[in-house]
């Protein structure tokens, strides 16, 4: 290990359609851990991390150029929001007034609105600077009506890459009229480092004693279900693909593992959950301050990507672990609340923690 300090340097990544110009930053531990992270979408495009024997690989996946994420369907590495998952029908109401939000999203051929709709934050150009010698600052001022949300909503998210191979995401907000909010960050990860691998050979735990189970169109039915003797159950460490096609309802809903997991209540920082791979012996621990985690296992990637280095990505080629508020909470009164006010800070903290055993 040496002494050399965290460093961030930015680079011109390309362009938009319309000429802006995007920019690229890198952030670089003393350990050797690499994130790359860039002003479209406040991506996290790449993390690089060591196995057990020091061999860096990078463990997400996403494109090798600025005009491949512009083809980027699946969220890939990407700050979604204004509202991260889905919202029944696409419809809400706030403060008596009534909402339309695109459909872009049809489970079971059943309509929702899905992580902000047609346009959200994954596609748009944040503001992005550099803060101190291991940060990453984004900024995104969201109009009044842009997406059919209400309010004017200033966004912050805030990369941090620490000497204890924790990479931070803070995401901020405010709005000047009331508005729901679910940013979430949605990076696809392969711990093997090998994007042609699968992830049912992973381990994972999670910190989470119940779930929520869906109707078929993926939109929460308002029950908190308790996970033992199921399935669901990942409060020991679990073997991804030993249940992932068992006889079970909520998982035929999501041809697999999609579901919102609900975490030990709590308001700060704290574990949620813990994905292994043991081979490569590269561990992923995840903390955070929301109440739930989404754990999706990559089922409806189909090799329709092409992604970094040519690779089609398959079916659970990568999964992802978003911490969240409730899916459809806007529509739910017994969930936790999505409502932003004027005055209010909004706040979502999620750390990834890496090492090998």
């Amino acid at each position: 290990m040496s002494n050399r300090a965290s460093t961030v340097r930015d680079e011109i990544f390309g362009k938009t359609p319309d000429g802006c110009v995007v920019k690229i930053f890198t952030l670089t531990n003393q350990n050797g851990l690499r994130a790359r992270v860039t002003e479209y979408g406040a991506i996290l495009v790449s993390m690089e991390a060591p196995d057990l024997s020091g061999n860096t690989a990078d463990l997400t996946h996403g494109y090798d150029t600025l005009e491949g994420w512009f083809t980027n369907t699946s969220y890939f590495g990407a700050t979604v929001g204004r509202f991260g998952n889905r919202i029944k029908d696409g419809k809400f109401s706030l403060d008596g007034n009534s909402y339309q939000l695109a459909t872009n999203n049809d489970p079971g051929g059943i309509p929702c609105h899905l992580h902000g709709g047609l346009n959200g934050f994954d596609k748009a150009l944040w503001s992005g600077k550099a803060v101190g010698d291991d940060s990453v600052e984004f900024t995104y001022i969201s109009k009044d009506g842009e997406e059919g949300y209400p309010g004017t909503l200033t966004a912050k998210v805030t990369y941090t890459l620490t000497n204890d191979n924790e990479l931070k995401w803070l995401a901020q907000a405010t709005t000047d009229a009331p508005t729901i909010l679910n940013l979430v960050h949605h990076t696809y990860w392969n711990l093997s480092g090998d994007p042609t691998t699968s992830i049912t050979d992973h381990e994972l735990m999670l910190a989470a004693p119940g779930y929520l189970p869906t109707d078929a169109g993926l939109i929460p039915t308002g029950e908190i279900a308790p996970v033992v003797g199921t399935p669901m159950d990942f409060t020991t460490p679990m073997v991804i693909g030993e249940r992932v096609e068992a006889d079970f309802e909520a998982l035929k809903h999501g041809a697999g593992y999609d579901h919102c997991w609900v975490l030990e209540k709590s308001e700060v920082v704290r574990f949620a959950a813990r994905l292994k791979d043991p081979k490569s012996g590269r561990v992923m621990e995840v903390f955070t301050d929301q109440p739930a985690i989404q754990f999706y296992a990559g089922n409806f990637l189909d090799g329709t990507a092409v992604g970094k280095g040519g690779v089609k990505y398959a079916r659970r080629s990568a999964l992802c672990l978003e911490t969240e508020g409730f899916p459809d909470a806007p529509n739910q009164p017994a969930f936790p609340s999505p409502v932003l006010r004027p005055g209010e800070i909004y706040q979502h903290t999620l750390i990834h923690k890496f090492s090998a055993e």
